[in-house]
């Protein structure tokens, strides 16, 4: 370790004067606490293994803070801190210096902002989820579409919006550049032309205040070796070089499913995959703690389906008991005839039903997946199929029809538990234009709704996955809000 002060003259070696004369009597170097394992060396020198650990990030710290890629006030904030000088450092973020550091990302509409408690906040991943386009216009996004826009729910249009906001002065934006980051389509820089000179909000800003195309840095992921990397390395130093306040990937469960296409689905597989999507979170947490930036993801959806014909978990019991009525006994004729009714009939409501609209959801244990994920989804499930004796069949197909509707997003319980808010937006039919399954084309953009929900917010109450949501379109300018659906039944 002889080397060390060569290479980094104010390294401060008073943290480590239990570790250095080891390493010099083993004659490890600096090159080998770069290159080595923490574990090999922690053997060599008969040293603790975390306290080798720490040592190499921090040389690796000092390093990268010389070549710009770090800032100094993260190194001595993380490892410095015991030696008194970040401490004032670390004691300057009180409460009131966090409330006043809130920065969030607008999205130009004062309905979808209030919606999501002021937009989209820097620290926070936060995932937009909804159907992908229609294979019947699955259209180039380099082709400008003049009048209507047949995309899907929406979530490119949407993520493109705040690409532009972002670079907008506060309080509409961060005044940062954007970094967009694609895993099936490259940046569709037609359209984000279109939004620039469309919207009418953007030409009241002065030229040095308005976005532009070449504050958005573009990065292509093919595979997921390659997002890997991309993630762990690329986007840590351009974030340090260029101070960008948003990620944008889209979508980030594309590469998942396409390497589970290639591979099995036996246990193992299914770990691995589990502990790549924990790290994953964990890699975009970090980047958006360690320099405040908003990371907002797409997710795709897999459809939902509903039991044929589910019955009650007592209607279960009760068929499952033995048959007592074929008992015989001196009396067997009338109890057993009272049995027979008794397994026959429905059971009795409850005596404490479950309020509405939850007591439609009642079928399912409460403490199941089946019933919990009505809630965090954005999509629930609504009314269960009844039993064969339902009374209004027209009731029954409707709700038969809307589980049939009903979409789970991609990656699992696992990744839901790494985002801090998840929006769901939802497009469907408008049956009330020229009649159900209307063919008409007067007005294109009239045969269907799109709607926004916000089923859960780690900074703001959100509208749930009950009730339709806000109705919004999309237009030369972006999205934009058309009004706020009463809640109820989907």
């Amino acid at each position: 370790m002889t080397d060390l002060l060569h290479t980094l003259p104010n390294f401060p070696t008073k943290l480590y004067t239990h570790l250095i004369p080891s390493l010099e009597r083993k004659l490890i170097t600096t090159t080998d606490l770069l290159t080595l394992e923490p574990l090999e060396i922690a053997r060599r020198a008969q040293l603790p293994l975390l306290d080798v650990r720490r040592l190499t990030r921090h040389v690796l710290a000092r390093l990268q803070s010389q070549l710009g890629v770090l800032s100094e006030e993260r190194v001595l904030r993380e490892y410095e801190g015991h030696l008194g000088i970040a401490d004032t450092l670390s004691l300057s973020r009180n409460g009131s210096a966090i409330v006043t550091k809130w920065s969030v990302i607008s999205t130009l509409d004062p309905i979808l902002d209030s919606a999501l408690s002021g937009g989209i906040p820097t620290g926070y991943i936060t995932e937009v989820t909804g159907e992908r386009f229609s294979s019947l216009f699955s259209l180039h996004f380099d082709v400008v579409l003049t009048k209507h826009w047949l995309s899907g729910a929406g979530k490119t249009q949407f993520l493109l919006s705040l690409l532009i906001t972002a670079q907008l002065p506060p309080p509409y934006g961060l005044s940062r550049p954007t970094v967009y980051i694609s895993t099936e389509h490259p940046l569709p820089t037609s359209r984000l032309t279109q939004i620039l000179r469309t919207h009418t909000q953007l030409s009241s800003f002065t030229p040095l205040q308005k976005p532009s195309l070449s504050r958005i840095f573009s990065i292509q992921t093919p595979d997921l070796e390659s997002q890997d990397h991309i993630l762990a390395y690329q986007v840590p130093v351009l974030l340090a070089r260029h101070n960008a306040g948003l990620i944008v990937i889209d979508s980030i469960a594309a590469n998942y499913r396409a390497e589970r296409s290639s591979t099995s689905s036996s246990g193992a597989a299914l770990g691995l995959r589990t502990f790549q999507l924990l790290k994953l979170g964990h890699q975009l947490r970090s980047l958006a703690r360690e320099h405040d930036c908003a990371i907002v993801v797409s997710n795709q959806v897999a459809d939902r389906f509903a039991p044929t014909s589910p019955s009650p978990p007592q209607a279960r019991q009760t068929s499952a008991s033995p048959p007592h009525f074929l008992s015989s006994s001196p009396h067997g004729s009338s109890q057993g005839m009272q049995s027979l009714d008794a397994a026959i009939m429905p059971p009795p409501p409850p005596s404490n039903p479950l309020p509405q609209p939850y007591q439609s959801l009642s079928i399912y244990p409460p403490l199941t997946l089946d019933h919990q994920q009505n809630f965090f989804t954005g999509w629930s499930s609504g009314p269960p199929p009844r039993l064969h004796h339902e009374q209004n069949p027209q009731s029954a197909s409707q709700r038969s029809m809307q589980n049939q509707n009903s979409k789970t997003p991609a990656l699992g319980l696992v990744w839901t538990n790494q985002i801090a808010c998840r929006i769901a937006l939802v497009k469907k039919r408008n049956l009330g234009f020229g009649g159900e399954g209307s063919s008409s084309t007067g007005d294109g953009e009239r045969l269907w709704k799109r709607y926004m929900k916000i089923a859960f917010a780690s900074w703001g109450p959100g509208t749930g996955s009950m009730g339709k949501g806000i109705e919004f379109e999309i237009w030369g300018g972006g999205v934009r809000s058309l009004g706020m659906e009463p809640e109820g039944e989907e």
